[in-house]
């Protein structure tokens, strides 16, 4: 590490201690504030697509949390790809998804000199101050899976557009509840910003004519956790005995609620959909409680991230809109407005083509 870059992170250490202060004082963050901390949010240099991209680039990953199914599959991808690149790869994670969890991990890996850090937020603005800091520090940040806000990175791998996860979200409940009727959503935690937006859209959809007799009663949340998602979808199931869909769009979230209904007298009755595993649902999709659900490939997520996180640092990319890269088996790519990069369509998984896939 050059001499330059360690007063750079030296000197954004002494600036991210006196913010900790500030926010301390505070209370927290809004995003108009987190708008303002950062400095230099946006990328300033030139690409070059035809730049060689870097070996022994160190990225590190920040999942929501860690031992979560999902975000574990997540980040086997960012493995293989750094594998590929000959770069060194690092997890590190909270054990809960809260929104100020994950601010202290990103303060020890700016110490670490780290040149990409990889993160799913917790919450789109909490975040930000210290990812100023780390990008003051010259560190890339690839937003994935769940964005920050996007002052505060430099790209965000998307699974599938917004657009097209809530549409699918709702074309499925609709389909499995007749066309009409009462559903409820299960999601992650309040401040989930891809939970969030997806949810929005789906409240577009539920709007429109061709929806009007679904019936949205209720938006819980498990906080992606097992146990919690467990008593949220008992809870909703007491709470609204003409409940026709469960729709989560969570993998903790669709197992738990699955898991309440094949034992109980709500089977056969009440249908649960949204976004899993084939692995994680198999067995569900089986047992008859599970007829639908969605999901892409989410090692695909790390990997992509991988590759544009070894992009940003070898100068391929800035994350500027219309830029070109390659990300190794994926194919090509290219940079949407404001930074964002989507995986590809959702795909449906069902009785038909559920054993074709193994993750």
């Amino acid at each position: 590490m050059s001499r330059f870059r360690t007063v750079r992170v030296l000197t954004a250490l002494a600036s991210a201690t006196t913010l900790a202060v500030a926010l301390t004082a505070c209370g927290g963050t809004t995003k108009e504030d987190t708008a303002d901390e950062g400095g230099g949010a946006e990328s300033t240099g030139t690409a070059n697509p035809e730049a060689t991209l870097q070996e022994g680039v160190k990225m590190a990953f920040l999942p929501k949390q860690l031992n979560n199914p999902y975000s574990d599959i997540e980040v086997s991808g960012g493995e293989e790809a750094l594998g590929e690149l000959k770069g060194e790869y690092k997890l590190v994670g909270p054990n809960d998804a809260s929104a100020s969890s994950q601010v202290s991990y990103i303060n020890t890996l700016i110490q670490q000199q780290q040149d990409v850090i990889g993160i799913a937020a917790n919450d789109p603005n909490a975040v930000c101050p210290s990812l100023n800091q780390a990008r003051t520090a010259g560190i890339k940040i690839v937003a994935f899976d769940s964005d920050a806000a996007k002052d505060c990175r430099d790209v965000f791998i998307n699974q599938a557009s917004t657009q097209g996860i809530g549409e699918k979200l709702v074309e499925m409940t609709s389909k499995l509840a007749g066309g009409s009727g009462e559903i409820a959503i299960l999601s992650a935690t309040a401040n989930a910003t891809n939970q969030n937006a997806w949810i929005e859209v789906m409240k577009t959809e539920l709007a429109k004519p061709e929806n009007k007799g679904l019936k949205l009663v209720k938006i819980a949340y498990g906080n992606d956790e097992d146990q919690k998602s467990f008593q949220e979808a008992q809870g909703l199931l007491q709470s609204y005995p003409n409940l026709k869909v469960i729709v989560s769009p969570t993998t903790v979230g669709i197992a738990a609620a699955s898991r309440y209904v094949s034992s109980s007298n709500y089977k056969g009755k009440v249908a649960i959909t949204g976004l899993g595993t084939p692995n994680q649902m198999r067995e569900y999709i089986k047992d008859g409680t599970v007829k639908e659900f969605a999901l892409w490939n989410p090692a695909d997520i790390g990997y992509l991230a991988a590759y544009a996180g070894v992009g940003l640092v070898s100068g391929q990319i800035t994350g500027k809109e219309g830029e070109k890269f390659t990300a190794g088996k994926l194919g090509d790519y290219t940079i949407g407005k404001d930074g964002e990069i989507v995986l590809g369509p959702p795909t449906v998984f069902d009785p038909s083509n559920i054993d074709d896939f193994d993750f």
